[in-house]
């Protein structure tokens, strides 16, 4: 298997989707937290909102790095994704944006809300037409749509990178994301860990 292959694996497992063994049992979990603690079984973090947490690893964990990219990595045909909220002519305004590596053209795609704040949605999809004015004017396809995203310049670009759990380190920032069984436990699949001190805008 390619190393663009096992990173496209990486992503799309943790990224939008629960494991099948927990979905009779179990909802999705997506949590913006800073790791507090760190066992080889266990991961212990603060949410932004104060609430201290502890989660169990999977033993199919995957981890990844964000890292900033810059505005001008958004061209057409780049396959991105965007949290946005509504705009007043009628489309969205970018609160973030994160560019896929081409191994992970694909995953997510669709539109759907999001809970980064009011009225808030994501977007995955395929960049068409780019218009630089003070930022970006993007249309942004998918499967059964598209959507017109103003960009502006002081919005946070992002990428993902490999990693491993030795990114797993007290302090950093992150998105977690896995399930949380009837019970209340909770399981982290996939952790997204901002590098060198980067908080996750997303």
């Amino acid at each position: 298997m390619t190393l663009s292959r096992r990173f496209a694996l990486v992503l799309s497992g943790g990224l939008l989707l629960a494991p099948l063994a927990h979905a009779q049992t179990s909802t999705p979990l997506r949590l913006r937290a800073t790791i507090t603690g760190v066992t080889p079984t266990n991961l212990t973090v603060t949410t932004r909102t104060g609430e201290t947490l502890t989660l169990t690893l999977s033993d199919t964990l995957s981890v990844v790095w964000i890292v900033p990219t810059p505005l001008s990595s958004i061209q057409p045909n780049a396959f991105i994704g965007v949290t946005g909220v509504p705009w007043d002519n009628g489309g969205l305004k970018a609160l973030e944006v994160h560019v896929f590596p081409e191994a992970m053209r694909g995953a997510g795609e669709g539109h759907r809300p999001w809970d980064l704040g009011p009225g808030s949605t994501m977007t995955n999809g395929t960049v068409g037409s780019v218009k630089v004015t003070d930022g970006r004017l993007l249309t942004v396809g998918y499967k059964g749509g598209e959507q017109t995203i103003f960009v502006p310049e002081n919005a946070p670009v992002v990428t993902y990178e490999p990693a491993n759990r030795a990114a797993l380190t007290a302090g950093a920032h992150v998105i977690v994301f896995g399930t949380e069984a009837a019970d209340g436990a909770k399981t982290a699949t996939r952790v997204s860990v901002g590098k060198d001190g980067l908080v996750p805008p997303m």
